[in-house]
């Protein structure tokens, strides 16, 4: 059997690119360890960020790069996550268990927002991580139906002074819907307002999240402010649609996220196109290309792109969203991949070593 070093390793390795790091895991320092025996090459990949549903595809690339030079051994591919926590605002201090906190964010209502981070939070899940999604829209709360929450469910409290998530399709949840009659306006004003949503995040137990999504109401108010002042956020996701007046408020939230150091991570474009259920002619009902203006005129990234479908609402009224509804169609698939960009753009932002990969471990027998 030839002899086979753990340089040639790392040079088949580094043949391949992983395109939500758009580096080789190499070069990402995400090649944690390499063991070479008689018999196999034992190859342990470590990524900072989840990748359930293409962990199978990246092992038989990584398999299908080494073999050819492992001299008849077996090549094994240990493909773990390990999220970790990345730098809020100002340095504020984190969310008692909470790794990260992102923020998604509008600049006007109607362009499907909510169901955007819904969804988004159920992908992150299925790809591996632990999510919770808080919903900070107190005036007009609407989680609570997406999630398929029952009328009159409340949160339960342990001690008298804090409140346990509630559970829903693996995620955990907290909002107003659950604090008061589906039918009971909130008639407050702004410093109540305010009041409500820092005692729902600072008081709520949550556990041992990778991922906190908090759904903000439309516009750049008192609830936006608060959070950039209050909560330790450690990026932000607009949605827009492509329609000229979204994309200027859009780019308002954009603002207002850099002038808060809080980093804009991407843009979801939804309701991009709409392809009719009946011919198959796509026509972009609300026009072309917004989401890639303002990825451009931001230094940022367009995520993905959504359809405009009856189906996502249809979904998401009933309170099984489209990931958990169809789970293996073509929607849920472009939200698992926004998520997994998502996530990859958070996990490069690790400035500090204590964020940094481990460091490569060579044995060879």
């Amino acid at each position: 059997m030839s002899e086979l070093t753990a340089a040639q390793v790392e040079a088949a390795l580094a043949s391949y690119q992983d395109k939500y790091l758009d580096s080789d895991y190499v070069s990402a320092g995400a090649v944690n360890a390499i063991d070479i025996d008689a018999n196999q090459v034992q190859i342990i990949i470590g990524l900072g960020y989840p990748a359930a549903g293409i962990a199978d595809e990246i092992k038989a690339a990584l398999v299908e790069k080494v073999s050819p030079i492992a001299g008849g051994r077996t090549v094994n591919i240990d493909l773990q996550w390990q999220i970790e926590a990345q730098r809020a605002q100002a340095n504020l201090d984190g969310l008692e268990g909470v790794k990260n906190v992102i923020a998604v964010a509008s600049g006007k209502g109607g362009v499907g927002k909510s169901t955007t981070a819904v969804n988004i939070a159920l992908a992150l899940s299925a790809e591996g991580a632990r999510v919770g999604i808080l919903d900070a829209d107190i005036y007009g709360p609407s989680q609570g139906l997406m999630l398929g929450l029952v009328e009159g469910t409340r949160p339960v409290s342990e001690d008298g002074k804090s409140w346990l998530p509630i559970e829903a399709h693996g995620l955990q949840a907290m909002t107003m819907a659950c604090m008061l009659d589906d039918s009971a306006p909130i008639v407050w004003r702004g410093p109540m307002v305010t009041g409500a949503l820092q005692q729902l995040i600072s008081l709520t137990k949550w556990k041992h999240l990778d991922y906190l999504i908090i759904d903000l109401p439309p516009g750049t108010g008192d609830i936006h402010l608060t959070l950039a002042q209050k909560v330790p956020v450690t990026g932000a996701l607009i949605v827009t649609t492509p329609q000229d007046i979204a994309l200027l408020d859009a780019k308002k939230g954009v603002e207002m996220f850099r002038k808060t150091d809080i980093p804009v991570l991407g843009v979801v474009e939804n309701m991009s196109v709409h392809v009719c259920s009946k011919c198959g002619h796509a026509e972009p009902i609300f026009g072309y290309g917004g989401g890639d203006e303002i990825a451009e005129d931001y230094d940022t990234e367009l995520l993905g792109q959504l359809p405009l479908k009856l189906s996502i609402r249809e979904q998401t009224d009933a309170g099984n969203p489209t990931v958990i509804a169809e789970p293996d169609g073509e929607v849920a698939a472009i939200y698992r991949d926004v998520a997994r960009r998502l996530a990859a753009r958070l996990a490069l932002r690790a400035n500090d070593d204590a964020n940094a990969f481990p460091e490569i471990q060579v044995t060879e027998d």
